[in-house]
């Protein structure tokens, strides 16, 4: 369970099956927070090197060996750094990149194709332009410095200057850049390899066949990977080839899947029997049990992640980016092809490839294929997609060498500057547009993939608000969870300040951990019967504290709420002894498993799983959202907080006729 300061807005809940599928937002807020550890570890390089450039480059070219036997490998420092730990790098890109796939937002397919196109554009366009400036120079072979982008510094820019509550943004600005990485790999290990061996190559292939092999046979021992990794990180190195490849390989290898209900349920019942009998023996069953409801490509980013983001990179920005900023290098730059062409390849070419080829497949799909953010988002992520920084380093010390290599990675640093800049100014226009061009703007009309497996039903659910509503939130909710009692008063403000949203509230009683939550629910479907679910639901979550006694059934508490609410006694405690509730109850339990609901409260908008806060300015933030994805306006009760005046957002942008304006039944 996590912090419920309302400061940072409520985001706790009570677990279910656990939340153990790695969701975008963990990975995002890693990459965000080690960009400021790459920033200053470049910082450093940099003045080291201007320092005392014969300790910066005499540690760097130290050399380092491993030797088994008569067997030895021997590389310098830097080389170590740049293609021995940078694998653990493209390491945890693969494995983010195969979670997509497997349980994110790329598990429908044709969601990869406009970012993967985009990913293309935005590599195709910053290379012909680069070529076309260095046309002639031997420099033109290091075209392929300025195809990829750094994924931890754009979103960590990005998260700077971008926009709040848009994780769709990040996510389509996250793939993109992944596509880039891949090809990017391609390239470094097909244009740039060094004397290379087709002999080590198949040794390396016949390493990868057997890695399948013991994939396929349902091997889930970690150490046998690691030496199969090891083995085809030597071979691969050996062949001339840069082995980080091994590493994307890796990942994109290792299966991704949310755990299963009886997995989680076998775990529960291993932690309890530690609780009644706390041994080492039970202890570490209790471990493994819980160890294995995970799957592998979970268990490898959360060991990885953190020293990749936070170390590995560093490291490499460390070791590359010392080059000594003189005179005589800054007058050559200004007038360098390679800086030129870098500068111009980043800050030009990215956006346009970007930002046009998702215009062009936009267009040429008839609107199927659309970008999952708004037009000026899409900006925003080719502007920003122009911080090249670790891949482009990485490529440019394999492509060039000498004044060469130093013109280019100024040329990657102010390309870094200028992007991050460039990306400032297109969120500042963003946040001049009024509010509800701004939400199209940035968050587009793209439909999400529906997450919601059992869709609402007017005449099955318990609905506050228009049936014909545009947009719907779903709650599933615990009447003993103190998290939904803090969800309450923030659903309440929700629907005060929407006038033409929907609210519905589906049972998930954790009777694990909330004994009595079933009987509530069971007390809310016997109101219901008599009209008077919402009144029965209202009194639960204000009085949750009640729901301590000891038999609750036999208690004044909830024959005391029916009373207070005109019900006719007999029936409720005919239909509570009776448990006719136990069957609705356990309907939304089954929906809620099929929508691989975790834990309480879980809301919904528009079938798409919220995930993060549910205090009011992000949900406010996701309804918004859920409007400008339906190409409709909402219409306001009253001004969500932090939005600016209802006269304000009336004046710029009326509501069309006929849009909205369903009122609410059974509000708060």
């Amino acid at each position: 369970m996590t912090s419920s300061n309302p400061r940072r807005g409520w985001s706790a809940r009570t677990t279910w099956e656990g939340r153990f599928n790695a969701p975008l937002r963990a990975f995002l807020h890693t990459e965000t927070g080690s960009a400021r550890v790459v920033v200053v570890a470049a910082l450093a390089a940099l003045v080291w090197a201007n320092l005392h450039t014969s300790s910066y480059e005499s540690l760097w070219s130290t050399s380092f060996s491993v030797q088994f036997g008569d067997w030895r490998v021997a590389h310098d420092l830097r080389y170590w750094v740049n293609s021995g730990l940078m694998t653990f790098f493209f390491l945890v890109v693969g494995l983010e990149l195969r979670r997509e796939f497997d349980i994110g937002e790329l598990r429908e397919r044709r969601r990869l194709a406009l970012p993967m196109l985009a990913g293309i554009g935005g590599m195709l366009v910053p290379v012909g332009i680069y070529l076309a400036i260095t046309a002639g120079h031997t420099s033109a072979a290091g075209w392929g410095a300025v195809m990829a982008t750094d994924t931890a510094l754009a979103l960590g820019a990005l998260a700077v200057f971008g926009p709040r509550f848009s994780d769709r943004l990040r996510g389509f600005l996250l793939t993109v850049s992944v596509i880039d990485d891949l090809v990017a790999i391609a390239v470094l290990a097909i244009a740039y390899p060094h004397h290379p061996s087709p002999t080590a190559l198949l040794v390396a292939a016949a390493i990868f066949g057997v890695v399948l092999l013991v994939r396929a046979l349902g091997v889930r021992f970690g150490p046998v990977f690691a030496l199969l990794g090891v083995a085809a990180w030597v071979a691969v190195s050996e062949s001339g080839v840069d082995p980080v490849v091994v590493g994307l390989v890796m990942g994109l290898l290792t299966y991704a899947y949310a755990p299963g209900r009886t997995e989680l349920e076998q775990a529960s019942d291993q932690f309890r029997l530690f609780r009644e009998q706390p041994t080492p023996q039970l202890a570490r069953m209790a471990q493994a049990r819980l160890t294995s409801t995970l799957s592998p490509n979970e268990r490898l980013q959360t060991l990885y992640h953190p020293l990749a983001s936070y170390l590995v990179v560093p490291l490499f920005a460390l070791a590359n980016v010392g080059i000594v900023i003189d005179g005589q290098l800054l007058a050559a730059a200004v007038t360098s092809p390679v800086t030129i062409g870098v500068v111009a390849a980043y800050i030009v070419g990215k956006p346009v490839g970007i930002v046009v080829t998702s215009w062009l497949v936009t267009r040429l799909s008839g609107d199927r294929l659309r970008p999952p953010v708004g037009w000026v988002a899409v900006t925003g992520v080719g502007t920003i997609s122009g911080i090249g920084f670790t891949v482009a380093v990485l490529i440019a010390t394999h492509a060039l060498s000498g004044p060469a290599l130093d013109e280019a990675k100024l040329g990657i640093l102010v390309a870094t500057i200028g992007a991050s800049a460039i990306t400032w100014l297109v969120f500042r226009f963003a946040a001049r547009l009024p509010a509800a061009r701004r939400a199209r703007a940035l968050l587009g009309v793209t439909e999400g993939i529906v997450d919601l497996m059992l869709p609402v039903d007017p005449e099955r659910d318990h609905v506050r608000g228009a049936d014909d509503a545009p947009v719907t939130v779903v709650e599933y909710g615990d009447f003993e969870c103190p998290y939904c009692g803090q969800a309450e008063p923030v659903v309440r403000d929700l629907l005060e300040a929407f006038a033409n949203v929907r609210y519905v509230w589906r049972h998930l009683p954790l009777t694990d951990v909330h004994p009595r939550a079933q009987l509530a629910a069971e007390a809310a479907e016997a109101a219901a019967e008599q009209g008077a679910f919402w009144e029965m639901h209202d009194l639960l979550l204000t009085h949750q504290d009640a729901l301590d006694a000891p038999d609750l059934l036999d208690a004044p508490d909830l024959l005391g709420y029916a009373d207070q609410l005109g019900l006719d006694l007999d029936q409720f405690r005919e239909h509570m002894a009776k448990r006719r509730g136990v069957d609705r109850v356990a309907e939304d339990v089954d929906s809620a498993d099929l929508s691989g609901v975790t834990g309480t409260p879980t809301f919904f908008v528009n079938g798409r799983r919220h995930h993060g806060a549910y205090d009011m300015v992000t949900l406010s933030a996701a309804v918004q959202a859920a409007f400008a994805s339906a190409k409709l306006r909402p219409e306001y009760h009253r001004e969500p907080e932090g939005e600016g005046s209802t006269d304000e957002r009336a004046e710029d942008d009326p509501p069309a006729d006929g849009e909205g304006g369903a009122g609410r039944s059974g509000s708060p």
